[in-house]
C-alpha cells in the first residue's frame, strides 16, 4: 500500500512539474514586462520634467519683460507636441516602413497590435511623445524675445509632424539609417541636432534682437536671473538620467547602470572644461557658459551613452565643453546669428559632434577600437542627412510664415516686452501690484 502511494505521488509530481515550469516561465515574463513598463514610464516622467528645466533656463537667460512669453511657449510646446505626435508623429516614426523613409500606420494609436516594443504600446508612446516635445522646445530659446507667439506655435506643429518624425523613423523606426547601423542611442541627432539646426534657421530668418548688433559692434543683452537659469540646468541634468538610461525601454537591462555613469561623467567634465576655457579666454570663469557647458556634454554623450566606455565619455564631454564656448562666440561674433540661450551651439553643434564621436569611441566598431572607418562614415552620413533635412524644412516653414502672418513682433512690442505685447501681462510685480521690469 505504501509502495503504491509512493509511486502515485511520484507520478503526480512528474505530471505537475511541466505545468509548474510553464506557470513559472509565464510569471517571470509577466514580471519582466511589468518592470520594463514601470521603468519606461518613470523615465518618461523625468523627461517630462525637463520641460520645467528648459523653461527656467530660457526665462533666466532672457530679459524679465519676456518671461511670460517664455513660459507660454514652453507650456504650449509640450501640449502641442504630445497632441501632434499622437495624431500623426508616432505612426510616421514607428509605423510599418515604406522604403526606409517613413512609417505608414499607427496614427492616433490605431492598430496597436501592429507594434511590438516589449512593453504596452501606450507606455512606449508616452516616452517617445515627451521626447518629441523636447526637440521642439529647443527652437524656443534661440528665437526668444522677438518672435511672434503664433508663428512659433505653427512651427512647433511642423517640426514634430515632419522633421522629428521622419528622421526618427530613419534612425529608430527601422528606416534606412537604422539598416546601415547608425548609432544614436538616445537622440544627439534625432532630438538635439534637429532642434539646434532648426533653431539656427529660425534665429537667422527672424533677425537679431534690437540693439544686439549696433554700430558695427556686438552688444551683450544679459538675462535677468542666473539663479533661475542654474536651477533649470540642474533640473535638465536630473532629467537626463531618464533621457539616456530610459532609452533602454527595459528596467531589466543592466546596461542602465553604465549609461547613467557615462551620462554623469560627460556632464561633469564638460562643466569643468567650459568653466576653465572661459576663464582662460575671458579672464573670468563665466557662469552662463559654464551652465551651458554642462548641457553641451550631456547633449554630446546622448548618442553614444550606451556604446562608449566611461573614459570615452570623459573625452567626448571634455571636448564638448570647450567646443560649445567656441561655437557660441562664432555664432555671436562671426555668423551674427542672435541666439539668447546658446541653443544652436549646445544642441546643434554639440549634438552633431557627439553623434560623429561615436564613430571614434564606440567600444564595438569605433575607429579607436580597431573598427576602421565604417562606423565613422555611417555616423557622418547620418548626421549630415538629418541636419540637412532639418535645415530645409525649417527654412521652408519659417519663410512661408514670414511671407504670410509674419514671424517678428513690432519694434514697440519688442521694446516694451513680449509679455505685454503678446499676452497683456507681466511676470513680476511689486507688493503694490505695479509692474517691475528687471530686464
Amino acid at each position: 500500500m505504501k509502495r503504491n502511494l509512493l509511486i502515485l505521488s511520484i507520478a503526480v509530481i512528474l505530471l505537475l512539474v511541466p505545468v509548474y515550469s510553464m506557470a513559472s516561465e509565464h510569471t517571470a515574463q509577466s514580471n519582466a514586462i511589468a518592470i520594463n513598463t514601470v521603468w519606461t514610464l518613470m523615465a518618461g516622467f523625468l523627461v517630462f520634467l525637463m520641460h520645467a528645466g528648459f523653461t527656467c533656463v530660457e526665462a533666466g537667460f532672457t530679459q524679465s519683460k519676456n518671461t511670460v512669453n517664455i513660459i507660454m511657449k514652453n507650456f504650449m510646446t509640450i501640449s502641442i507636441g504630445i497632441l501632434v505626435y499622437y495624431i500623426v508623429g508616432f505612426g510616421l516614426m514607428f509605423g510599418p516602413d515604406a522604403g526606409g523613409i517613413i512609417g505608414t500606420k499607427g496614427f492616433a494609436l490605431t492598430n496597436p497590435d501592429i507594434f511590438d516594443f516589449g512593453i504596452p504600446t501606450e507606455g512606449f508612446f508616452f516616452f517617445q511623445a515627451v521626447f518629441a516635445a523636447t526637440c521642439a522646445t529647443i527652437v524656443s530659446g534661440a528665437v526668444a524675445e522677438r518672435t511672434k507667439f503664433s508663428a512659433y506655435l505653427i512651427f512647433t506643429v511642423v517640426i514634430v509632424a515632419t522633421t522629428y518624425s521622419t528622421v526618427g523613423h530613419w534612425i529608430w523606426g527601422g528606416g534606412w539609417l537604422s539598416e546601415m547601423g547608425f548609432i544614436d542611442f538616445a537622440g544627439s541627432t534625432v532630438v538635439h541636432a534637429l532642434g539646434g539646426f532648426s533653431a539656427m534657421v529660425g534665429a537667422a530668418l527672424v533677425g537679431a534682437r534690437k540693439g544686439k548688433y549696433a554700430k558695427g559692434k556686438v552688444h551683450a543683452i544679459p538675462g535677468h536671473s542666473i539663479p533661475l537659469g542654474a536651477l533649470g540646468v540642474l533640473i535638465l541634468w536630473f532629467g537626463w538620467f531618464g533621457f539616456n538610461p530610459g532609452s533602454t525601454i527595459a528596467g531589466t537591462d543592466s546596461s542602465i547602470a553604465s549609461i547613467a555613469v557615462t551620462t554623469a561623467l560627460a556632464g561633469a567634465v564638460s562643466t569643468v572644461t567650459s568653466m576653465l576655457y572661459s576663464w582662460i579666454r575671458y579672464g573670468k570663469p563665466d557662469i552662463s557658459l559654464t551652465l551651458n557647458g554642462c548641457l553641451a556634454g550631456l547633449v554630446a554623450i546622448t548618442a553614444g551613452c550606451a556604446a562608449v566606455t566611461p573614459n570615452g565619455a570623459l573625452i567626448i564631454g571634455a571636448v564638448a565643453g570647450v567646443l560649445m564656448v567656441i561655437s557660441v562666440e562664432f555664432f555671436d561674433k562671426v555668423a551674427r546669428i542672435d541666439d539668447p540661450v546658446g541653443a544652436i551651439s549646445v544642441h546643434g553643434v554639440c549634438g552633431g559632434f557627439g553623434t560623429i564621436m561615436v564613430g571614434f569611441f564606440a567600444a564595438d566598431g569605433g575607429l579607436f577600437y580597431g573598427g576602421g572607418l565604417k562606423q565613422l562614415g555611417i555616423q557622418v552620413l547620418g548626421f549630415t542627412a538629418s541636419a540637412t533635412l532639418a535645415v530645409v524644412i525649417a527654412y521652408i516653414a519659417f519663410s512661408i510664415l514670414k511671407a504670410t502672418i509674419g514671424i517678428r513682433v513690432t519694434e514697440n512690442e519688442e521694446a516694451e516686452g513680449l509679455d505685454i505685447g503678446e499676452h497683456g501681462m507681466v511676470a513680476y510685480s511689486d507688493i503694490n501690484g505695479a509692474d517691475v521690469n528687471l530686464g
